[in-house]
């Protein structure tokens, strides 16, 4: 039976939902077909926060990163796939788990949008008050 080539991980965050695969390679990322630069747009605080797992452990290098992402914004998206890479990284070998999980890495963060209620404006904001 052959071995699998890869790990897997899956992360979640707001409505965003992430699957990360870490093939032994050179440390390219990529998201949704393209190169994680040009999926982010070039925003360089996204990008390093993306590799902030694999920066805990130094292994920016040895792994090759193929995500899928979707729903969600732009900022969701990469908090689901910092978790996904965290999860991939924790089957990778069992002490890498420890230091991740001592970061803050492996928890997902459940915090959602508060639903609108019936006669609000939003979640909480009510109409202006009018004394006469």
């Amino acid at each position: 039976m052959a071995e699998k080539s890869y790990f897997y991980g899956l992360g979640r965050r707001k409505e965003a939902t992430a699957t990360a695969r870490l093939f032994a390679g050179k440390g390219q990322i990529t998201i949704n077909g393209k190169p994680a630069a040009e999926y982010l747009s070039g925003n360089k605080a996204l990008e390093a926060e993306l590799t902030d797992p694999l920066a805990l452990v130094e292994k920016q290098k040895d792994f090759d990163v193929t995500i899928l992402v979707k729903g969600g914004g732009i900022s969701g998206q990469v908090d689901a796939i910092k978790l996904a890479i965290s999860k991939a990284l924790a089957t990778v070998s069992e002490d890498l788990k420890g230091t991740l999980s001592k970061a803050g890495f492996l928890r997902r963060d459940s915090r959602m949008v508060e639903r609108k209620k019936y006669g609000l404006r939003g979640a909480r904001k009510k109409e202006q008050f009018s004394k006469r």
